[in-house]
């Protein structure tokens, strides 16, 4: 982001990764980003027909609001969602208002928290981890995906569309980029071979309920019935446009 003569005030993001999962050398190692205040130049970028129509909206308003040096491929999808809840409370406010099963709900996005970290899993600042798939016993290892990992799945399952529109591999097309080894073969031919026949679905839940407790992220859930039913806060397009 090119320099501003003038004063633009800034807030510090907490990264959920806490910055464990990147190179030392890498700014996003200090674990917090600093992003500035939404101004029009970010709400062009939300109006922006062309950004909407071609999905990349979001990223060109988080790649502008982000004052720290960081490389924007590298951000792993949870740190990622941070600045994207940081950017929307600056830009209109804390306050979010959605339908949930024909109900008006309105949540307080201050009050989001990042999840627990289990800190005792990324000691060694590798995006690797290790899981013994429980039916078939096969030993693999997996990375968590970043915003690099998200554009080339994307890309790959728009070519597969293509080919076959009625298809919808996105689920096994999203395990052939984490699974990372499967009994220690890292070639991506067998990774890819073992997803598309030898990979369980028992397995294939249970290593995605793995990811979902380990991997570091916000805690986008609310009470609807203020008991304890806990649900997802459903981020529609009212989130960063709530005239819509």
């Amino acid at each position: 982001m090119e320099e501003s003569k003038f004063k633009m005030p800034t807030e510090t993001v907490e990264l959920p990764s806490k910055g464990l999962l990147y190179p030392e050398d890498s700014e996003l190692a200090k674990g917090e980003v600093e992003i500035k205040y939404m101004t029009a130049k970010e709400e062009d970028i939300l109006t922006n027909q062309s950004y909407i129509r071609n999905g990349t909206v979001l990223d060109k308003l988080l790649k502008s609001v982000i004052v720290s040096k960081i490389n924007f491929d590298d951000l792993l999808i949870g740190d990622k969602n941070a600045i994207m809840i940081a950017s929307r409370i600056l830009g209109y406010g804390s306050e979010y208002s959605f339908d949930y099963l024909g109900e008006t709900h309105t949540v307080d996005l201050s009050l989001i928290e990042n999840k627990p970290l289990k800190e005792e899993l990324f000691t060694n600042r590798t995006n690797e981890f290790s899981f013994t798939l429980p039916k078939s016993k096969n030993l693999i290892t997996f990375k968590l995906l970043n915003h690099k990992d998200e554009q080339d799945i994307n890309r790959e399952l728009e070519g597969l569309k293509k080919i076959n529109k009625d298809s919808d591999p996105s689920l096994s097309t999203r395990m052939k980029y984490m699974i990372t080894s499967v009994e220690g073969m890292r070639d991506r031919k067998d990774i890819r071979e073992f997803v598309d026949t030898a990979l369980l679905a028992q397995d294939t839940r249970a290593l995605r309920e793995y990811i979902k407790e380990i991997q570091p992220d916000v805690d986008l859930t609310f009470f609807p019935d203020s008991e304890s039913n806990r649900v997802n806060i459903p981020i529609g397009i009212s989130f960063f446009w709530p005239d819509f």
